[in-house]
């Protein structure tokens, strides 16, 4: 019979490759970039200094931090409840038997595996002036050419089009997992009771798919706030910074001005807001354990 002690150094033995990858890689980094907010750490050379609060204060009073922040949540607002409710809707359509369910989930997830920068280059194409897709189509419908990427007030709708079309196969994904989750003898019984289709969908499976959607909301929340490397390969944070998302700007300080201290601080304050936001979003759509499926 093993003993109590011989059984914790098993457990330890087990977890413990993952604990110290865990601390390399993450506890550490962490808490390197917490203290370096407080220095003037430079990848330039230059002797660090430690400044107090100094970032953090020049980080308030710095009207393109919350420029780029507003970006960044504006990308977050237009691109999320499409997402959302765009995933539910294939989802519903692709779950079903056959050849044509088998067609359209591989139709709607196949965009997701390319790599940022064939999905950016595929819609810049489609956003040339002149010989590109979209203005083909305006031109074709008797409308004027849109210079997409290079006007202020077009360049943000662009990339968030540009988003779902190639992020949405994985909260289709998941939404399409859930949906087969659903017992059928509920449907069944649905259908000895005379529910139509409709009153099946919005008092069966919407509700049975409430953690499922708070789930995606929340990772889509997530992954919204993190934009980077749509908006960099397709417009460079332009035209004149209409675009900029936060993390762009904190890369900027970071690797273009050498300026890891100022980067560090401004990269904790938008980690906070995501750590709130996230915890809000899950608290409004988790709901009690009875809706759970």
């Amino acid at each position: 019979m093993r003993k109590p002690w011989q059984e914790r150094w098993a457990g330890l033995f087990f977890v413990g490759p993952f604990l110290l990858l865990f601390a390399v890689f993450l506890v550490w980094p962490t808490i390197s970039g917490l203290w370096n907010s407080f220095f003037n750490t430079s990848l330039a050379g230059v002797e660090q200094e430690f400044l107090g609060l100094q970032n953090w204060r020049e980080m308030f009073s710095d009207s393109a931090v919350w420029s780029s922040l507003k970006n960044t949540l504006i990308f977050t607002a237009m691109s999320t409840p499409p997402l959302v409710i765009i995933a539910l809707v294939m989802a519903l359509l692709a779950n079903r038997t056959g050849v044509l369910g088998w067609l359209l989930r591989f139709a709607y997830f196949a965009p997701f595996v390319l790599p940022a920068t064939v999905v950016t280059l595929i819609w810049v194409w489609i956003y040339e002036p002149g010989f590109g897709l979209a203005n083909g189509l305006l031109t074709a419908g008797g409308f004027a050419e849109i210079d997409w990427l290079n006007t202020e007030n077009r360049a943000m709708l662009a990339v968030v089009i540009t988003t779902v079309w190639w992020t949405v196969g994985f909260n289709f994904l998941l939404y399409l997992a859930a949906l087969q989750g659903i017992p059928e003898q509920v449907y069944e019984a649905a259908d000895i009771d005379g529910a139509s289709e409709r009153q099946k969908l919005f008092r069966i499976t919407l509700p049975l798919l409430r953690r499922t959607t708070g789930l995606i909301a929340v990772l889509q929340l997530v992954a919204s706030l993190k934009i980077f490397d749509q908006i960099y390969l397709m417009t460079n944070g332009g035209p004149n910074y209409a675009t900029r998302p936060i993390i762009q700007y904190i890369y900027q300080n970071g690797f273009t001005n050498y300026r890891i201290g100022y980067a560090s601080a401004i990269s904790y304050m938008f980690f906070a807001i995501i750590v709130v936001v996230a915890v809000l979003q899950f608290k409004l759509f988790s709901g009690s354990k009875e809706d759970s499926a």
